[in-house]
């Protein structure tokens, strides 16, 4: 679209976005002034088809304002382009180039969640990452948070033994809110790995939920 195009303004279609830029950056809505700097946008889109999936705009500061972007199929073309390099499996998005005036859009990148999860950013041959939304970020996901999106999509139930360190788990969240992986380790006096992997059927069990932040995965009951 170039700017000097004729341009059909969508009042309805205005107030929508008004509304939706209102609710501030969340687990489901995040602002970019501009694709400046796209790996930033496509750590955005593969938390939000990871996690709950989400809306990414174009065109918006932090603050809320909308000032907009002058030549939208440019911004478009260049995540489109970071997004065929970088993003394994291919993710699918819905664009859709909103006019605020004449000379000025916003662009809006629709992305649900996705049945092809999890989906990783390429860093090189041997080095890629994940990504989850936690609240209004998106952070690197664990190892046992990749293996608990990858297997949520299998329509299965869980199953697990209840043996003495499933109960020291539970005995301790009666006491405490939440425990991390290191700490059940040490309760538990499990190596890495089982302790892990015990976590990770519990909270597909529906037993536990976990909370992904950049200090590392906590636990809880549900």
């Amino acid at each position: 679209m170039n700017p000097s195009e004729a341009v059909s303004i969508n009042g309805q279609q205005l107030s929508e976005l008004r509304k939706l830029v209102n609710q501030g950056e969340g687990p489901h809505l995040e602002f970019k002034r501009k694709a400046s700097h796209p790996e930033k946008i496509i750590r955005e889109m593969i938390a939000f088809a990871n996690t709950g999936g989400g809306t990414v705009l174009i065109g918006v500061d932090d603050n809320g304002s909308i000032p907009g972007v002058k030549y939208p199929d440019e911004e478009i073309l260049v995540i489109q382009q970071a997004l065929q390099k970088a993003c394994r499996p291919t993710l699918h998005t819905l664009e859709t180039i909103i006019p605020l005036d004449e000379n000025q859009f916003v662009v809006r990148l629709d992305i649900p969640v996705s049945p092809r999860r999890p989906h990783f950013n390429v860093l090189g041959s041997d080095t890629k990452e994940s990504y989850v939304r936690a609240n209004d970020m998106s952070i690197k996901a664990s190892r046992e948070m990749v293996e608990i999106i990858r297997r949520s999509k299998q329509k299965k139930d869980i199953r697990f033994n209840y043996g003495d360190p499933e109960k020291q788990l539970m005995e301790y969240l009666e006491l405490n809110k939440t425990i991390s992986l290191d700490e059940y380790r040490k309760l538990a006096k499990l190596n890495r790995f089982r302790a892990a992997k015990k976590l990770v059927l519990l909270v597909l069990a529906n037993v536990l939920r976990i909370a992904p932040s950049e200090k590392g995965d906590l636990y809880s009951r549900i």
